[in-house]
């Protein structure tokens, strides 16, 4: 395979490497470590009931696959965009077009939800107004520099962390925990598919670190360190979290509960942690709407540079060296939804998204030789396989609503072909 045209030095706009290790990290856990463990839980476990362990653990199982197959290929081809550059050089332009279309639609309205959980936090009955506030600024704050991002990201990550380390210890150390309602009963394969997708959601964010490959120093090491380090350090914490809740609340009362961690701490007798989960869960948000906002115009600017979105997104700022417009029209187009979309629509949409583009990643990996890096042959056919299974395993309005608009990119795809041949 001849390597990415992305990765040509006579390139004009080239985006200046100024990431380590720390920074990828970080950035992926600001993805992952957001609004989706203090949302995600409750509609999984209403799902999988007792099964919610072994649900994160087909989530987590499915993500390292992805992840694994991400960070092998994003060190072959360490260019901004992700599993588009992956599927246009391994698979055939139409593929890694379909990877970028999903990716940009899907993380659009993952963006749109992180905003509007923001809003739901900070000032209910006013989530829209608060959430396109919220992307102005977060917007404003990656078009002053990707590194400014990256500290803010690294600050914002700490106090989630802080916050749901005081609500483990909060639950588990409570006379309400009992570890008895952690084990399974009568589980149903069904139910514990559909939670992993829904718990998958929540990990999904490990996919920023491939498509900052083009700012990462040395990405060939970086890369394939960051996405394993991100990926283990938010299934220990996820794990913790969802012991904690179901020690306190059951499968049923963590079911029912609109606000899980909230409702634990109460249920737990430490009502006075509540304001703080509520402070935490808005951060979280805030982190992850930060990191996502960077991924989606990587991927923007990467699919500018090819001719699929107009080439004036294919520019980099002289002095901050990011691609300013595409962050700008990524900002626009985001605010937009969020000033009239709902939560949970946003979210179904957005997951399947996620899961087609990961299936192309994996569906790439394939491609890899032994000499270029080729994970486990095994690796990338239980991504493949998980990803499609978890896609199809989400309500039917997400499944149409995801497929009619990959349809929809194809026939861009196709008029656009056509108009260029003539």
């Amino acid at each position: 395979m001849n390597e990415s045209r992305t990765n040509d030095p006579a390139s004009p706009a080239r985006l200046a490497r100024r990431l380590g290790v720390g920074d990828a990290v970080v950035i992926g856990l600001g993805s992952m470590i957001g609004a989706g463990v203090f949302a995600a839980f409750a509609p999984a476990a209403s799902a999988a009931g007792a099964g919610l362990l072994p649900a994160l653990g087909l989530a987590a199982l499915v993500a390292y696959c992805n992840a694994t197959s991400s960070a092998r290929l994003a060190a072959r081809y360490p260019a901004s965009g992700g599993t588009y550059v992956y599927g246009r050089e391994r698979l055939g332009e139409v593929w890694g077009y379909l990877a970028g279309w999903g990716f940009v639609a899907g993380k659009s309205a993952s963006c749109a939800a992180m905003a509007l959980t923001v809003g739901a936090y900070a000032w209910p009955g006013h989530e829209n107004l608060v959430a396109v506030a919220a992307v102005v600024a977060l917007t404003a704050l990656n078009y002053a520099g990707v590194r400014k991002a990256a500290w803010a990201t690294r600050v914002i990550v700490a106090v989630v962390l802080a916050v749901l380390a005081v609500v483990v210890v909060a639950c588990l150390t409570s006379g309400r925990a009992d570890l008895a309602r952690l084990e399974p009963h009568a589980l149903e394969a069904g139910g514990v598919v559909q939670a992993a997708a829904l718990l998958f959601f929540a990990f999904a964010g490990y996919a920023r670190i491939a498509t900052l490959g083009e700012e990462v120093r040395d990405p060939a090491r970086t890369i394939p360190r960051a996405v394993p380090l991100a990926l283990g350090v938010t299934l220990v914490t996820y794990a913790a979290v969802a012991v904690a809740l179901l020690a306190v609340l059951g499968p049923g009362g963590l079911a029912r509960a609109a606000a899980p961690i909230a409702d634990a701490v109460r249920a737990a007798g430490a009502a006075p942690l509540a304001p703080l989960v509520t402070a935490g869960a808005a951060v979280a948000a805030l982190g992850s709407l930060l990191a996502l906002l960077l991924g989606v115009s990587r991927t923007v600017l990467a699919m500018a540079r090819d001719g699929h979105l107009p080439r004036v997104l294919d520019a980099v700022h002289p002095r901050t060296g990011v691609p300013h417009h595409a962050e700008t029209a990524v900002g626009a187009a985001v605010a937009v939804v969020a000033a009239v979309a709902e939560v949970r629509g946003a979210i179904g949409f957005s997951s399947f998204g996620v899961l087609v583009y990961y299936a192309i990643a994996n569906a790439s990996a394939l491609t890899l030789s032994a000499a270029e890096g080729r994970p486990p042959r095994a690796i990338p056919v239980v991504g493949l396989a998980g990803c499609l299974l978890l896609a199809f395993s989400l309500p039917l309005s997400a499944t149409l609503t995801g497929g009619a608009v990959l349809a929809a990119g194809l026939v861009v795809w196709a008029v656009r072909r056509a108009l260029k041949r003539r």
